[in-house]
């Protein structure tokens, strides 16, 4: 199902409330004038509200696992609104909560 890709404007927040941003975006491709993500880049994220007893937080970054299957940007696949990411070290999903519309991937 198409879903709208994340660029470097887009709010992404880790299940805490954390903001996510991408360490290195696709600098070939722009939407809304602004560069995409990939797959491959990890992202950092700051802010992460949760500090439990154990020591397993708060979350740090996050790695998408999986993104569109059918659109790339230099051999990797783009990051989409539906797709997963994994945050280290609490290992909880990242959430994309607002990116442009005009352009979809599948």
């Amino acid at each position: 199902m198409p879903a709208p890709i994340l660029h470097l404007g887009a709010t992404v927040l880790c299940s805490h409330a954390g903001q996510a941003m991408p360490t290195v975006p696709s600098l070939r491709v722009l939407v809304s004038g602004m560069p995409i993500t990939t797959i491959a880049a990890p992202y950092a994220i700051a802010g992460c509200t949760f500090v439990p007893p154990a020591g397993n937080g708060p979350c740090v970054t996050a790695q998408w696992t999986v993104g569109a299957v059918r659109v790339t940007s230099l051999g990797q696949p783009v990051v989409i609104m539906t797709g997963v990411a994994i945050c280290a070290p609490t290992g909880t999903p990242l959430v994309p909560v607002e990116a442009q519309t005009r352009v979809l991937a599948t």
